[in-house]
């Protein structure tokens, strides 16, 4: 195809005619100053209309062909990182918007599984998407890991209330929003940088300032307790890979593994002592964990096990709704909860043979807090207010978020 044809092509053209080709930018550790990695950035045919990749995105959302646009980038990202690193080690990112990770991803995962065994694979998603379907997200988040894969987030910061999602997807790499180190002395971008901190300091993630131009921003990207950085300071995108330091332990994939499949009561281990109570007295605890929720400095996402619908009375409904006007997300469960239960708030219908449909859980998890009431239904008749549960009441993190992942893998999409 001629230069002129290239420039008249339409998208269609340009993805059969293999039109397109990454750059490569590094990674920089802002302790040593090595390259330890290299972020793809899509680029299309040189002179022409697609040679900027938002032209090629935005041409690509509006004619619905976005992951077909995504996995050619792929899979000529990780053949250059095949053929151009020359056989050394190298870490690449790559970028992919949730709805191709969700919908699209056995052909990803096909793509990955045929790049060159010295390529260690890092896959970047968008954090604004994380509220929209969180379960299916951590679905896919997990089988990228089982393929090698460790999980970044981008654009953190963008949305401020999304930093809730960020210890329910633990991503092993965390990439603030570029005008974060814009905004430095900002109280909104200090919170923001606190609560990365806070996440990065309990999961050992990395954290990435993106856009550092100036030794200015260096010290910038430091103050918000970055670990790497990119930018122009260290390039604009090359189409070879320089050697870097190949530092795989810092990129390993951490599957979440078994809690998915648990049940909050099922994670209860040994070290948690167990307790029995009537509901009635269980509630008020309940009620102050919705409190530490609204009141916490960076509002968390609530998660619910209410056994059956029909515990989700007229008077929680109203408790809910006034909390989902304050919290970034709220998900509730039990056999035949309705998929709006209330304003606001994400049901989900549990199979009455699910052995969450016995449990009565309560979990709150943020970037500052985690807490959660856990408990069982002993089975008793009677009146509600006295039914008997073992239970256990717990602040511990680990425990938290277990729990709320086994919450989170049972709830459907919005």
């Amino acid at each position: 195809m001629s230069a002129t044809e290239t420039h008249l092509a339409g998208l269609g053209d340009v993805l059969r005619d293999g039109g397109l080709h990454c750059v490569y930018q590094p990674f920089i550790d802002l302790d040593t100053g090595a390259v330890l990695a290299y972020e793809a950035l899509l680029r299309g045919p040189s002179g022409t209309r697609w040679e900027s990749p938002m032209a090629l995105l935005d041409a690509a959302r509006a004619e619905g062909r976005l992951a077909d646009l995504e996995l050619a980038s792929l899979r000529s990202s990780l053949t250059d990182a095949g053929a151009l690193a020359q056989g050394r080690p190298v870490t690449l990112f790559v970028n992919l918007e949730p709805s191709t990770l969700t919908q699209r991803l056995d052909i990803v995962l096909g793509a990955l599984a045929e790049r060159a065994p010295h390529v260690q694979v890092v896959v970047e998603i968008t954090e604004r998407a994380l509220a929209a379907d969180p379960a299916g997200m951590l679905a896919g988040a997990e089988r990228l890991r089982g393929a090698g894969c460790a999980i970044a987030v981008d654009d953190v910061g963008a949305q401020p209330e999304s930093l809730a999602f960020i210890p329910l997807l633990r991503p092993e790499v965390v990439k603030l929003d570029l005008q974060l180190l814009r905004t430095v002395k900002d109280p909104a971008t200090v919170a923001v940088a606190g609560a990365v901190r806070a996440y990065a300091e309990q999961s050992g993630a990395e954290v990435v300032a993106e856009g550092i131009e100036t030794q200015d921003d260096l010290t910038r990207a430091l103050v918000l307790g970055a670990t790497l950085g990119q930018g122009w300071l260290w390039g604009r995108g090359e189409r070879g890979f320089a050697p870097s330091a190949f530092r795989p332990e810092r990129f390993t994939a951490r599957p979440i593994g078994p809690a998915l499949h648990a049940t909050p009561y099922g994670l209860v281990g040994a070290r948690h002592r167990v307790r029995h109570a009537p509901k009635h007295l269980l509630i008020p605890v309940s009620k102050t964990l919705e409190l530490m929720a609204v009141q916490a400095p960076v509002p968390p996402v609530l998660l619910a096990a209410f056994e059956h619908a029909r515990y989700f009375r007229p008077f929680t409904v109203q408790d809910y709704t006034e909390l989902a006007a304050k919290l970034p997300f709220i998900g509730v469960l039990g056999v035949d909860m309705p998929a709006n239960p209330a304003p606001g708030v994400r049901g989900s219908a549990l199979p009455v043979q699910d052995p969450l449909a016995s449990e009565w859980t309560v979990v709150i998890l943020g970037a500052h807090t985690s807490a959660a009431l856990i408990a069982r239904d002993l089975g008793d008749a009677g009146s509600d207010g006295d039914r008997e549960f073992e239970f256990v009441v717990s602040y511990d993190r680990e425990l938290v978020t277990a729990a709320a992942h086994s919450l989170v893998g049972r709830l459907t999409a919005g």
